[in-house]
């Protein structure tokens, strides 16, 4: 069951909050840079539900249950080099006083088309929404999901390939992936992050 608390303070602290990285319109929908924010809105739909602008969040949000887990799923509003606006927000607002209790789902140009794999901190390897998170959360702390991409052919620049929608070939891969990450998501609220790694790292 998924339910919206809009405009309202929920009074009580999320067991987790998963922030999906990408970009805002309608243009960036189906772009790689995008595939995280893909995932949370998979998320969001499985619990029957849709993200819904959430004031003073800078961010569209939906709040699931897994049974007596409480799970806010959000995707910010703003680009992706200013997501630490809408991620420092949400901590905040959902009272997520724990890194481990915060999972930031993002394209990883680092790993290969499809591959999804958990961690728990680490570097921003270079990606702009995670230097924006660590400007205004001040740590690097949070769990990832990751969604490999691939790099960019050639001498194309990174920024050209992340924004470009992949062929559908690609294309039906990440959506694959995109899937498994929402599912890399519930195991987390469901069993942790240790089994999270377990499960999803080793395939």
């Amino acid at each position: 069951m998924l339910g919206r608390q809009h405009g309202e303070r929920t009074g009580a602290a999320a067991d987790l909050l998963a922030v999906g990285l990408g970009n805002p319109g309608a243009e960036h929908e189906s772009t790689r840079h995008n595939v995280g924010a893909r995932a949370v809105e998979v998320l969001a739909r499985r619990r029957g539900g849709s993200l819904r602008a959430e004031r003073g969040t800078s961010a569209r949000v939906a709040v699931a249950r897994l049974g007596e887990l409480s799970l806010v799923l959000a995707v910010p509003q703003t680009y992706m080099n200013e997501s630490g606006v809408a991620v420092r927000a949400l901590v905040r607002r959902f009272s997520v006083s724990e890194p481990a209790r915060l999972v930031v789902v993002h394209d990883e140009l680092d790993l290969p088309p499809g591959t999804v794999r958990v961690k728990l901190g680490g570097g921003t390897a270079g990606h702009n929404g995670l230097r924006s998170i660590e400007a205004h959360l001040h740590h690097l702390d949070f769990a990832r999901v990751r969604i490999g991409i691939g790099k960019p052919p050639g001498r194309m620049a990174g920024a050209d390939y992340v924004l470009r929608r992949p062929p559908r070939s690609e294309a039906e891969v990440l959506e694959l992936a995109v899937e498994r990450a929402a599912d890399a998501v519930e195991t987390i609220l469901s069993r942790g992050i240790e089994a999270a790694m377990n499960e999803v790292n080793g395939t």
